[in-house]
């Protein structure tokens, strides 16, 4: 039913795509010529035949009416007309057939068949009609002057999703502004939730209008409703985005974040978080449409920070001139023209919040797993930003901070350059973020909160050198927390600090005794789950570090690895060799262990 996969590839068709579609309107007017014509020509049944030959002149007439609205119309969706035409074609084939049977038997044969043939004339009649009927539908969806209609054609009467698409499509190439509004609205309501509507849109040429209704700056109601629609159509369908990015709209919807009042922003920035998390070629052509300028500006409105060094320039300053950003398009910045100024000045606190919160998630996704785009939201200050509101909002824009800057510091993790740059520690920025992380992860009781900030500070563990209580203090003290998860990903976290990857893990490792840690690590081995494991791997790596310790000696470290070492050969062998050699350190290490020692796996 669904036919070829791949829309037009332009809302504007090329003049030899004009031509195909001028032919195959052609194609079923000629047949319906021909079939009038030998319909007139058979002796028998003539009522018959020349009620058969009445319903085929009236699918010429509207065929040609139809040829008289495409040529007169611009920008129309080609599909809906090809796929009516073509079954109108089919059933005008199955109509000549039927009349060179019925001119073949004439005469005698006429009456010793008129049974069947006088219901071969009804199922011909029924084809006919159901043509007819497709064809009004289609006239009237082109000549609708107002309104939406929602009628089905008899092609989609069985699926009536795909008439509604195709109705909702062409309202807006053709309708009027409140009704293209209301028609991205009924299109993004099919596609929530629904894959199956989703590709139908796709399919059916639904999206190339929805992006050109987006840049329509002169009705913000038709942005919003266009936004929206198009981020139901995105969400969970990466070959939508795909599709997307290909018709080269990225630059176009960053104009449209940066240009458009603050109601249109919060919709067309869910849009970006919707593209960017479905694929990394979206965040890529996001960032070389470079997004996240007007992002950072948004997301910095209403923020004042102090002046992190003397002798500079103040932030303040820094975020003004952040928030007026780019006096041309070029760069997909707003103009900051006075007349948006002057908006901002009388949008409600609730709406400016929303569109912070929308941008902060948007730079959430964008940032995940993509160094370009965790460059520019580096380079633009956008660390500073993310920082001081994390500092003094609460939520999900607190939330949607925390989130972005836990996956710039998991790209900066794998990334040493970008690392040195952003996260230096004397950098007024990097420190500002470790402020925070810090602080969350020891004041916040909200897991959501405490785990991506425990996972930003293990992502940078090799930024530290020598004993860092200050850092580490926090990361123990999680260890003993009531939350499995948390405790889990401190021990992950504390795991990177004393992996043998980091060249002071010999100094975190002793640190991490010096702050009781190993009893805390202790009682999360005790606990029977799955993320056993990271505490596990923890304990090899003290083992491996610090393996004199008393501390080890006096918690029986080597009794604990020992204990576990048939759970580690039958669920975890990438931790076999790791274990092994964790308790081969501690034998040397601790007095009449191998006196007392079982043979592993007992």
């Amino acid at each position: 039913m669904m036919g070829n996969p791949n829309p037009n590839p332009s809302p504007n068709p090329a003049p030899e795509k004009e031509k195909r579609l001028q032919e195959e309107l052609l194609g079923p007017i000629l047949l319906g010529d021909r079939v009038i014509k030998l319909a007139q020509e058979v002796e028998s049944s003539k009522v018959d035949c020349t009620e058969l030959a009445r319903k085929v002149q009236v699918v010429c007439d509207n065929l040609r009416s139809v040829v008289r609205v495409v040529s007169g119309t611009q920008c129309v969706n080609e599909r809906p007309i090809r796929r009516i035409v073509g079954e109108v074609f089919k059933n005008l084939e199955r109509t000549l057939a039927f009349v060179r049977k019925c001119k073949k038997h004439g005469g005698v044969l006429r009456q010793v068949f008129s049974m069947t043939t006088t219901a071969d004339f009804r199922k011909v009649w029924n084809l006919l009609e159901s043509s007819n009927g497709d064809l009004v539908w289609l006239l009237t969806i082109l000549d609708s002057k107002e309104g939406t209609n929602v009628s089905l054609p008899p092609i989609a009467s069985n699926d009536p999703i795909l008439a509604w698409v195709w109705t909702f499509t062409y309202t807006l190439q053709l309708g009027q502004p409140k009704d293209r509004a209301e028609a991205a609205t009924e299109l993004g309501s099919l596609a929530r939730g629904n894959e199956r509507t989703k590709f139908i849109i796709l399919e059916e040429g639904g999206v190339p209008p929805l992006l050109k209704l987006l840049k329509e700056a002169s009705s913000p109601d038709a942005q919003v409703a266009a936004a929206n629609a198009l981020v139901n159509v995105t969400t969970n369908q990466e070959r939508v985005v795909s599709y997307v990015v290909e018709s080269h709209a990225a630059p176009t919807i960053v104009q449209v974040l940066g240009d458009s009042p603050m109601s249109v922003r919060v919709s067309v920035a869910n849009l970006v978080s919707a593209m960017a998390e479905q694929h990394e070629l979206a965040r890529e052509e996001f960032v070389r449409a470079n997004v996240t300028r007007p992002l950072v500006s948004l997301l910095s409105m209403d923020t004042v920070l102090a002046d992190p060094m003397a002798g500079r320039a103040s932030i303040h300053s820094l975020v003004l001139n952040l928030s007026n950003v780019g006096e041309t398009n070029s760069d997909g910045s707003s103009r900051g023209s006075s007349h948006h100024r002057r908006e901002r000045e009388v949008e409600s606190p609730e709406l400016r919040n929303e569109v912070k919160i929308s941008c902060a998630k948007a730079l959430w996704k964008l940032s995940k797993g993509c160094l370009s785009s965790c460059k520019k939201i580096t380079e633009t200050k956008g660390l500073l930003c993310l920082a001081k509101i994390i500092e003094s909002e609460s939520g999900e824009l607190q939330l949607n901070c925390l989130m972005a800057v836990m996956e710039i510091a998991a790209v900066a993790e794998s990334n040493a350059d970008l690392r040195r740059v952003a996260f230096k520690r004397t950098a007024p920025a990097a420190k500002a973020v470790l402020d925070q992380l810090l602080r969350v992860v020891q004041e916040e009781g909200n897991p959501a909160l405490v785990i991506p900030a425990i996972k930003a500070i293990g992502s940078l563990a090799r930024n530290f050198s020598g004993k860092i209580p200050q850092v580490l203090g926090p990361l123990v003290a999680q260890l003993g927390s009531r939350d499995v998860d948390v405790a889990s990903e401190a021990a992950i976290a504390l795991g990177k600090f004393v992996s043998p990857d980091n060249y002071n893990c010999v100094d975190h490792s002793k640190a991490i005794l010096e702050l009781d840690g190993v009893p805390k690590l202790m009682s999360l081995l005790l606990i029977n789950d799955r993320q056993q494991v990271h505490g596990l791997k923890l304990l090899c790596y003290l083992a491996l570090n610090v393996g004199n310790s008393k501390v080890l000696e006096q918690e029986r470290a080597l009794n604990t690895l020992e204990r576990y070492a048939r759970l580690v050969q039958t669920q975890y062998p990438d931790l076999k060799d790791l274990h092994a050699k964790a308790i081969h350190h501690l034998t040397l290490y601790q007095p009449g262990a191998q006196l007392h020692r079982q043979p592993l796996g007992l």
